[in-house]
């Protein structure tokens, strides 16, 4: 059984129940990600890459002076399928929560339509909430947690993937001033760029901005998230001791992209009773979705753990 009651109290209680606080989807709700809807197979991003075109001046050019190429590839976002599914008995309410106790002959007791909004609203918080962490550090595999890869999945894993080396920085001081070095000067000044880093490297790079004399926030404030005017966004659900640069907005031309069923499968969920003789319901929800990067090259990589995963590892999860 899907819900597990835990009180001794029979009595009426609070008028609304409480529930956790979650983060949600960070790259979805902050604008970080695009995602294009309607995919119900694969959708194909094309990338078109040039050579270098000017050469001197010549008066009658031909076929064999020509320079310059076009080279267009693709890559590809495969949404794949999982769902989320549980069971509960209305009956489990009976003991507690007066106000919602099922009302009725018992052949036709139901769950009240105000207790159903509480458990669908925690449901889709909760379901958003893995989500999230899936749309960051997702794998593609046969365990049951397994679904799709993730963008950081996909950036370890791809080759052209630009290496910051921030070996000897013990600083995040240091460490973005490395990442900045590294990032390509036609990147720098893209409106779109972005610092994307766990919370708890945004909160040391915070302390030390405060640290500095004359210069940062004092110690009842924090200061602003950024770096060279480029935004830090600390996410929950991003690993400590990873930083990655990039341009990640909620356009088209962002570098971070999601594909998915509908926009809205995420918020939809069936409600009914499981069997036509049996007294429990179930909720469940479909849904599709997988994430890839644009150009590894516009991606500019920091990773100082000590277990980080290697090019090798990464690429065994990663196909395409």
């Amino acid at each position: 059984m899907a819900i597990n009651i835990q009180t001794a109290y029979a009595g009426e209680v609070l008028e609304k129940l409480l529930v956790k606080a979650t983060t949600g989807n960070e790259l979805v709700q902050r604008g970080l990600i695009h995602v294009e809807p309607n995919v119900q197979k694969a959708f194909y991003i094309p990338r078109l890459k040039t050579g270098k075109f000017l050469q001197k001046r010549k008066e009658q050019p031909d076929d064999k002076d020509s320079k310059g190429e076009f080279n267009i590839d693709e890559r590809v976002l495969t949404p794949v399928d999982f769902m989320a599914f549980t069971t509960f008995n209305p009956r489990s309410f009976e003991k507690f929560w007066r106000k919602w106790q099922p009302t009725g002959n018992l052949v036709f007791e139901e769950l009240p339509a105000e207790a159903q909004v509480a458990f669908l609203s925690e449901l889709g918080k909760v379901v958003n909430f893995e989500l999230g962490s899936h749309f960051i550090n997702g794998k593609a595999g046969d365990g049951e947690d397994q679904f799709f890869n993730g963008i950081l999945t996909r950036i370890l894993a791809d080759k052209d993937t630009v290496k910051a080396d921030v070996s000897k920085e013990t600083s995040m001081i240091g460490r973005f001033r490395a990442i900045y070095k590294a990032i390509p000067k036609a990147l720098r000044s893209h409106p779109g760029l972005k610092f994307l880093c766990s919370t708890e490297d945004a909160d040391t790079y915070d302390n030390e901005m405060t640290d500095l004399h004359h210069k940062g926030a004092d110690p009842t404030m924090t200061n602003v998230m950024r770096f060279k005017n480029i935004p830090v966004e600390p996410l929950a659900d991003w690993p400590q001791g990873v930083v990655v640069a990039t341009i990640a907005t909620m356009d088209i031309d962002s570098n971070l992209w999601a594909a998915v069923n509908l926009s809205d499968d995420f918020e939809c969920v069936k409600i009914d009773r499981l069997t036509n003789a049996g007294e429990k319901y179930f909720f469940k929800m479909l849904m599709k979705a997988d994430t890839n990067t644009a150009f590894g090259e516009h991606v500019v990589l920091a990773d100082w753990r000590t277990d980080a995963p290697t090019q090798e590892q990464g690429d065994e999860n990663v196909e395409g």
